[in-house]
């Protein structure tokens, strides 16, 4: 009888140290706020990057956020010009946890004073977009690029999938964790990361970033993504998720931490 209990004891701790091991090996995911600087003017990009570059991505270090992103079309459009900061978050209440540190930090208000502190009439930009994003289950965190030529030289391929009902996307997300990130993985795109949109302007939606090293590095990637994809894209499950495919290339900034 004492046996009999001393394994069932036994049983029960072995159970319950395997499934802490398998509840707490599960990563989290993060959370992404992708900012959008919409703005017109050389002038403006030039506040707008010496406020990023001397006061904004030092404040966010400052509060635990190690590494932020600072992207920029490479095809310049002249009645939009826009400038993206993907900032990574472990739960999504940093993000207010962010702002309030920020907000208190006097280095940051005397670093970006010129910005800060302009007048209405000569406001940096014309708008500032936010989008907030869900790490997949198939990349819960973001990965820094592994490239090896120099910044101004690199293509970084930023892809927004929308879909025609939540439902469809939910599918196309699905299609993504179950299959094209190891995809994307095994041809090495170097992705930073793919992320649920789940507040923005532009619902249902996806979106992810991957990176190169230059143009001819991008194309040959993708001509061998061909082949793979073409094995699940006809896939019965997965048809009529993708609505609207909207592809932008970006080179990082000087100072970007990606």
């Amino acid at each position: 009888m004492v046996k009999s209990f001393l394994k069932r004891i036994l049983f029960s701790t072995v159970a319950f140290i395997a499934l802490s091991a398998h509840v707490y090996g599960v990563k989290q995911s993060f959370y992404y706020q992708i900012k959008v600087y919409h703005f017109k003017t050389d002038q403006q990009e030039k506040t707008i990057d010496e406020y990023l570059k001397t006061a904004f991505l030092p404040a966010l270090h400052s509060t635990g956020i190690k590494d932020v992103g600072v992207f920029k079309p490479i095809a310049k459009d002249t009645s939009d010009r826009l400038i993206y900061v993907f900032i990574p978050l472990k739960k999504l209440t940093d993000l207010d946890r962010i702002n309030t540190e920020v907000g208190k930090d006097k280095a940051f208000a005397e670093k970006g004073k010129l910005y800060l502190n302009a007048a209405y009439n000569e406001a940096p930009y014309t708008r500032i977009e936010s989008i907030i994003l869900k790490a997949f289950a198939s990349m819960p965190e973001y990965s820094l690029p592994k490239l090896t030529t120099p910044k101004n030289e690199r293509v970084y391929e930023l892809r927004s999938y929308e879909a025609a009902t939540e439902n469809l996307s939910r599918n196309k997300i699905e299609m993504f964790n179950d299959y094209e990130v190891a995809i994307f993985s095994k041809l090495n795109f170097n992705a930073v990361f793919y992320g649920q949109v789940i507040s923005g302007g532009k619902m249902p939606n996806l979106m992810y970033l991957t990176t190169f090293n230059n143009k001819v590095d991008r194309d040959s990637h993708w001509a061998a993504f061909g082949p793979e994809y073409k094995k699940i894209s006809g896939l019965p499950q997965y048809q009529y998720n993708v609505s609207k495919n909207v592809t932008l290339f970006l080179y990082p900034a000087d100072y970007s931490d990606f």
